[in-house]
């Protein structure tokens, strides 16, 4: 039996009226969402800290050498791993000699977008290159003249350092070492499905995931999760409605940043992460004390906003979060062959 002309009519009306209601809704929240977010850039050179093609070749080298450490058998890849998208998959790394980290190694992608550490007690990339160089947990080194005394082990090293500082009379320094490494990872950016769509590409995210953008919207992320890094521009105290152990289980309970800045405000305050390839660094929170994506989703919203997401709209949340995973740059799989030389560790 065939339908009539009129009613036939009448069901493609109604289904020309809820696409175009669907496609309003849909300019809608992209508009609203590129009010809150701003696309990745190429890369994340500045001024002060420009990206060169032997300075980047340089770091790479470095960033993937174990031989500056203590024991010459770590390198920044033993915590920042391309298979595990920048990060050790650990709750909490382990440094030189066995000696636990106290807090989560956080992604290496995109890193030069956010202010640094959980603390933040380093001011850039090239700082935290720097500050890990005598580290006792983190290279093990005493001071950054044994880094350098290893440096000079290995003279294959020194046609790199002259074609990436060329003029300066002495370029194999700690300082250059630094600015090397932090030009390669300023090269480390992940566009993702959210960039296209919010170049325009409203198809490049699935209904699903810009339901969840809808919800991680209205819910109230956005006052931190926000920006190019969808998060990682800003302090905030973690637990402002209930204290954030209770919900993570987390020992032992960290002050976060008072102990650098001595700032009674700033007890339980920590670094807001950015967001950028969420799904791909399980664990979660400055301890790795969560093992899910969805459960830290719901201790978000529960400790900081005072929200229990039901399990629709964490679903929906984390699909959104999933789309914010990029494909890293093919160097960044790849362990370069390293400079020719031997190194005798500190006993």
């Amino acid at each position: 039996m065939t339908k009539s002309p009129l009613i036939a009519a009448s069901v493609a009306a109604a289904f020309a009226v809820a696409w175009a209601a669907a496609a309003a809704d849909d300019a809608s929240l992209l508009k609203q969402a590129r009010k809150i977010f701003k696309l990745l850039p190429p890369d994340m050179a500045t001024p002060a800290s420009p990206i060169t093609t032997p300075r980047v070749e340089l770091g790479r080298m470095l960033f993937f050498d174990p031989r500056f450490t203590i024991d010459a058998n770590m390198s920044c890849a033993t915590c920042h791993q391309p298979a595990l998208y920048g990060t050790d998959g650990l709750p909490r790394s382990i440094g030189v000699r066995q000696r636990p980290h106290p807090r989560n190694a956080p992604t290496i992608l995109n890193s030069a977008l956010s202010i640094t550490h959980w603390r933040g007690d380093r001011e850039s990339v090239e700082d935290q290159v720097i500050k890990a160089m005598t580290s006792p947990i983190t290279f093990g080194q005493p001071d950054e003249k044994a880094v350098l005394d290893r440096l000079g082990q290995i003279p294959g090293y020194v046609p790199h350092f002259r074609a990436a500082f060329p003029g300066e009379a002495e370029p194999m320094t700690a300082q250059n070492m630094a600015k090397a490494v932090g030009a390669y990872e300023r090269t480390l950016v992940t566009p993702s499905p959210f960039d296209a769509y919010l170049a325009g590409n409203v198809e490049a995210l699935s209904p699903m995931a810009r339901a969840g953008l809808a919800k991680f919207i209205d819910t109230g992320c956005v006052a931190c999760h926000e920006g190019v890094g969808v998060g990682g521009a800003m302090y905030r105290k973690f637990g402002v409605l209930e204290d954030y152990w209770n919900a993570t289980g987390s020992q032992p309970i960290d002050k976060g940043r008072i102990d650098v800045t001595k700032d009674p405000d700033d007890l339980y305050v920590f670094r807001v992460p950015s967001l950028r390839n969420v799904a791909m660094t399980a664990p979660y929170f400055h301890d790795g004390s969560v093992r899910t994506l969805p459960e830290a989703v719901k201790v978000m919203a529960r400790v900081q906003l005072g929200v229990a997401l039901s399990e629709g709209d964490t679903r929906d949340i984390v699909e959104f979060l999933k789309s914010l995973t990029g494909e890293p740059r093919e160097n960044f799989a790849v362990v370069p062959v390293l400079p020719e030389g031997a190194v005798i560790p500190a006993k």
